[in-house]
């Protein structure tokens, strides 16, 4: 079982940068695959970022097309925690930002499907 905590949201003006945190409590988290994924008012939720459970030179991130080189995601096992470092903000990034994680050994997915335990969630506000 893994008991996820998102934080780091919040307002910012467009080409700002924020850090999203997902702080995990549990037996396992360090073998579970972490997505990010975010929904805003009167749209379905969608993916953004991905990152494997093998957290050295060979892990595996994946991005959505419409964040790739200005979203970043990363792990610190130490810590419990995954990290979307999104920096150029746009106000269409407005949205709130929820992290999940696979089962353990899973390989990582673009569809909520793919994982099993939800955060909270924290919200995103982008102003023009």
């Amino acid at each position: 079982q893994v008991q996820l905590v998102e934080s780091g949201g919040g307002l910012v003006q467009a080409g700002g940068s924020l850090r999203l945190s997902c702080a995990a409590s549990g037996r396992t988290f360090n073998t579970n695959p972490v997505g990010w994924f975010r929904q805003a008012p009167g749209k379905e939720r969608e993916f953004v970022a991905a990152i494997s459970w093998v957290a050295d030179s060979r892990d595996s991130r994946d991005y959505a097309d419409f964040v790739k080189g200005r979203f970043t995601i990363s792990r610190d096992n130490t810590k419990k925690t995954v990290y979307l470092q999104m920096n150029s903000l746009k106000p269409k990034d407005t949205a709130f930002y929820s992290c999940a994680a696979g089962r353990e050994y899973y390989s990582t997915s673009t569809s909520e499907t793919g994982y099993e335990y939800w955060g909270q969630g924290t919200q995103v506000t982008v102003s023009s």
